[in-house]
């Protein structure tokens, strides 16, 4: 027996199943009232046996919340290495030892994208308990990084559902309330955080860390003082996450003590992971769901076929429904291997099209991004942390002995939100993209310094993120086979629009005007890209340009009706009985930010839309 949680027994003697457990006859049996269908490993990865696999960051928040009612059983199945003892998920500033080409990573690869030069770029994707909480590896970007986005994302998202549920108001409990999502946290360095957010628009007593930087890198003030030097284009936000987020920010982040904050350590934390109705399956290859029937006129796809770690084949049921929590990438996977998609598609390939819902895996947007560096006058770099092994010695023995020093942060401490003038030349070609005037267009991330290897023998580097928040751009996943665990396609179609490289090329030029603020003097000794006209700076955008791996919307919302999307606002996939989406997959547009916060809401959201379906508990905290 391979548990994780010896067998529980309460007054009575009846045996509790409570725990994380590899092997299907572990099971109480294989019928249960949810079934969560979190990560989803494809065969296609070369993977080490004895890798022990689990969640993703929204199914660990429903299994969490369907289990606070004691009569309501749920099993998670799970793919993706545990959490437990894997210190780059533990220490923030590791977080970038995560990928690429790791256990705790998808390991995804695009096809080759035109807008690219024709380039194909690995995509990152947590494979770890609490899935991309647990890693948030989008290379220089996501890092922990909690940012709701503006107040027009959300606004939007209930305009194009037709469900006030889904505004920036009626979330808020999701977001701060009593027991919710966030729990502020003081920094690890416990600094006086006074005028570096704004205690009203923060939760206290939730379930996931957040927290300001508890460790200052040199470059720090010098961002702050560009805010006072450039003020009507980099003004100083006291907090990006008042749905306001234009200007100049301290990051906030899932730490909390100097150790990062997932949702395997909050929804699926010790406090949780006891109770006697969860059960997490590990190893939990899932093929697709299963139409068991017909209830109200639908077919009914309350059960989950997978394969365990000797690749047999099992069923579990769902009394009640199947909640997909897979991903992006693999929830439309699992869709259109179960029938679920375009059928003319679907035929092509050999799989029985059971509904009709062309919108499959379509509609996938992402941020594009493209870096700039200087080569500054420091010594306190990155670099020099990453190519001195008695420097990083020392930081870890720091944080392994006091939860202090610089690897208490991951890579940025300070995040910039701008617009493009409204009387630049796209708009006269396109329509602006934004969900509104509070909504940026581009987001800058300075970091102090390279994060990834190879390292440089001598010089130091001040690296600026520039990453487009309205993108334009659409891509998608596909199928080419009808083997279940085959690798998905995934076409990104990168800087397919002329916004997007626009939009990048203005954020280059915003970048370069920050840095040549007064503050800098001194420091900036030179810019390693030459490019400077529009032409050449097309060039180089084409040819260095990635993804933040923000990717949304291939099972997008849409309201009730309507002849497009894959699911309805409540996230119950259109057409069909029992089976309902929670993961980043149902937002139809990118939120302008990155994308934990957004996910950690839908999946409250649909906790409580789940709890007040099958009336769960008494008191359902439904948004007013």
């Amino acid at each position: 027996m391979r548990t994780s949680k010896i067998t529980l027994f309460l007054l009575g003697a009846r045996v509790i199943h409570s725990r994380i457990i590899e092997d299907v006859g572990e099971l109480p049996g294989l019928t249960f009232d949810f079934v969560v269908i979190g990560g989803n490993r494809p065969q296609f990865l070369d993977l080490h046996p004895l890798t022990r696999f689990a969640g993703g960051t929204a199914g660990n928040v429903v299994a969490n919340r369907l289990t606070e009612d004691s009569g309501i059983s749920v099993l998670v199945l799970e793919a993706g290495p545990s959490h437990e003892g894997v210190l780059e998920s533990q220490v923030p500033f590791f977080c970038s030892r995560l990928t690429p080409q790791t256990p705790y990573d998808w390991n995804y690869t695009t096809v080759p994208q035109a807008g690219i030069n024709g380039r194909s770029i690995p995509y990152s994707s947590g494979r770890i308990l609490g899935g991309d909480s647990s890693t948030l590896i989008s290379r220089y970007q996501d890092f922990m990084a909690y940012t709701r986005g503006s107040s027009d994302d959300y606004d939007r998202y209930a305009q194009m559902t037709g469900d006030p549920g889904w505004s920036w108001e009626q979330l808020q409990p999701y977001f701060r309330k009593w027991t919710k999502n966030e729990r502020w946290s003081q920094p690890a360095d416990q600094h006086d955080t006074t005028g570096q957010y704004d205690p009203l628009v923060h939760g206290f007593q939730g379930m996931n860390s957040v927290s300001l930087p508890g460790f200052q890198h040199e470059i720090d003030r010098r961002v702050v003082q560009t805010t006072r030097e450039l003020p009507e284009e980099f003004p100083f936000n006291v907090d990006m996450n008042s749905g306001h987020q234009l200007g100049v920010a301290f990051t906030q982040s899932t730490i909390e003590g100097g150790v990062r904050s997932s949702s395997a350590t909050s929804y699926l934390g010790s406090n949780f992971i006891g109770r006697e109705n969860l059960n997490v399956l590990l190893h939990a290859q899932v093929s697709r769901v299963l139409n068991m029937g017909i209830v109200d006129g639908k077919l009914a796809f309350q059960a989950v076929e997978f394969k365990d770690w000797n690749s047999r084949t099992w069923k579990v049921t769902a009394r009640k429904e199947v909640i997909l929590s897979a991903g992006t990438i693999s929830t439309p996977h699992i869709l259109m291997n179960s029938g679920i998609g375009n059928p003319s598609t679907l035929l092509a390939l050999g799989i029985n099209p059971l509904v009709d819902l062309p919108s499959v895996g379509k509609n996938l947007s992402d941020h594009a991004k493209v870096t700039e560096q200087w080569v500054v006058n420091g010594t306190d770099t990155f670099e020099a942390i990453n190519r001195n092994a008695s420097l990083a010695q020392d930081a870890f023995r720091q944080w392994n002995e006091t939860r202090t020093g610089p690897l208490v942060v991951a890579t940025f401490n300070n995040i910039g939100w701008v617009r493009i003038p409204p009387n630049s030349s796209i708009f006269e070609r396109f329509q602006d993209p934004s969900a509104g005037p509070y909504t940026p267009h581009i987001e800058l991330i300075p970091m102090n310094g390279i994060t990834r290897p190879p390292f440089p023998v001598s010089e130091n580097f001040l690296i600026m993120s520039i990453n487009v928040l309205g993108p334009l751009s659409r891509g998608s996943v596909t199928l080419n086979s009808t083997n279940p665990s085959g690798a998905p396609v995934l076409d990104l179609n990168i800087l397919s629009s002329e916004f997007d490289v626009f939009s990048l090329r203005e954020g280059l030029r915003s970048a370069r005007r920050f840095v040549a603020a007064p503050a800098w003097a001194n420091y900036i000794i030179s810019r390693v890209s030459k490019a400077t006209t529009d032409t050449e700076l097309d060039e180089y955008i084409r040819g260095h340009a990635g993804s933040t791996f923000h990717a949304v919307g291939t099972a997008a919302m849409s309201a009730r009706g309507a002849d497009y999307g894959v699911v309805d606002p409540d996230l119950r996939v259109k057409g069909v009985h029992g089976l309902r989406v929670v993961d980043a997959s149902v937002l139809p547009v990118v939120p302008a930010g990155h994308t934990q916060a957004a996910v950690y809401v839908v999946a409250e959201r649909a906790a409580d839309l789940i709890k007040g379906n099958w009336k769960l508990l008494e008191n359902v905290d439904l948004a007013p």
